[in-house]
């Protein structure tokens, strides 16, 4: 099963990554989560202690690996193989805690339109290699612009869950990843309602998002921010938001599998 979560940044959409991987990992499932955003924050999320993430290097800026695997050794404008072997690459350099294994992907500055280096090259084979070959749960915690998604590989995403705040410029984002989802070939798409104070926000997503199935809400909890300052997951926390999470998350298997 195949997860990718995205939306305006400061919505939530990290935390209810993490803590979805945490809930399908205690239920037994195996669970592969990759930050696919450039502001990484989805090890502090599993609950990975900082010592530990702050050891994880990016794909994106592993140079000396994308030029082995796609065999350029002037690096840009020299000629490099498109498909290189990265199979092996998941559990060689994931970080596993709690049952989850995490990957960090980052990002490639690009030197101009169309351009295309060995490490822009790793990050796309990769990234095809988590979705379609993988047989395990992935959770894909990404930036709003998807832009991780080629058209290929956006067709094997199962469901892509757009979170939402209550708010103009969340629900125009929402929107706009609508649209460009529906153009890459992504079926199922799915919205939650985060940071939820009252009926008066319940009521603001449910109108404002009308053409969404949504999947449930997440409360503004002092939970989160109590994780945070104590280095743990919110789901080591426990309390409403795990329980509205996993809600979300038994719904989300129910309509997948209807």
């Amino acid at each position: 099963m195949k997860i990718a979560v995205t939306g305006k940044g400061g919505v939530g959409k990290t935390t209810i990554s993490g803590v979805l991987a945490r809930l399908f990992a205690d239920e037994g499932y195996r669970v592969l989560a990759v930050d696919a955003d450039p502001d990484a924050n989805l090890a502090s999320a599993l609950g990975i202690p900082e010592s530990l993430y702050k050891t994880i290097t990016p794909f994106s800026k592993m140079k000396k690996l994308a030029e082995e695997r796609t065999g350029a050794n002037g690096g840009y404008g020299s000629f490099f193989i498109l498909n290189p072997k990265v199979d092996d690459l998941p559990e060689k350099y994931c970080l596993e805690h709690q049952g989850v294994k995490l990957l960090v992907m980052g990002t490639v500055e690009q030197g101009g339109s169309g351009c295309v280096c060995p490490e822009h090259t790793l990050l796309k084979r990769l990234m095809k290699h988590l979705l379609i070959e993988r047989d395990e749960v992935v959770i894909m915690d990404m930036e709003a612009g998807i832009e991780h998604l080629g058209r290929g590989t956006a067709e094997s995403v199962d469901a892509l869950l757009v979170v939402v705040e209550p708010g103009r410029r969340s629900i125009q984002t929402a929107n706009q990843i609508r649209k460009l989802v529906e153009d890459l070939g992504i079926k199922k798409v799915f919205a939650i309602g985060s940071k939820i104070a009252d009926e008066a926000d319940i009521r603001f997503i449910k109108d404002s998002l009308a053409d969404f199935e949504l999947l449930g809400f997440v409360s503004l909890s002092e939970d989160i921010k109590q994780a945070d300052l104590e280095g743990v997951s919110p789901y080591d926390i426990g309390g409403t938001i795990v329980e509205e999470i996993r809600s979300i998350k038994d719904q989300l298997l129910a309509r997948l599998n209807s």
